[in-house]
């Protein structure tokens, strides 16, 4: 792996760490990180106790800068179609593919966008039902 690409790589899978303690941190229940459906990536799947409460598939984007758009603006139409493909997946499967368990819960798809922030703090934008529905 190229070194920028392997940065790139390390920097993503913090800002998915970053956004799993967040919400944790606000008593969602995180099922699994980086799980694979399939060709199908999940950044995080997690259990957001509500009211109502919902299976998430959780979608991170994060940029360094916003000097090509949004973060949450890179979610192009193929990665729309392999959400939604994945949280078909997901809503009939009994379990990820690593056997923990998941509840009968509707699923939904969000996307939450990381930026830096001041001193070092992300700054993290959080869209629900990021698919419509």
């Amino acid at each position: 792996m190229a070194p920028a690409r392997f940065s790139a790589a390390r920097i993503g899978a913090d800002a998915e760490g970053r956004v799993s303690e967040a919400l944790a941190a606000r008593g969602w229940l995180i099922l699994g990180r980086n799980v694979r459906f399939g060709r199908t990536e999940l950044d995080v799947v997690a259990v957001d106790p509500g009211p109502p409460p919902w299976l998430v598939i959780v979608e991170v984007r994060w940029r360094r800068s916003r000097s090509h758009g949004y973060p949450e603006e890179t979610v192009d139409h193929g990665k729309r179609a392999r959400l939604r493909e994945g949280a078909g997946r997901l809503a009939g499967a009994d379990a990820l593919p690593d056997g923990t368990p998941l509840p009968r819960l509707p699923v939904r798809v969000d996307v939450v966008a990381v930026e830096p922030g001041p001193a070092g703090r992300p700054i993290m934008r959080h869209h629900r039902h990021a698919l419509g529905g």
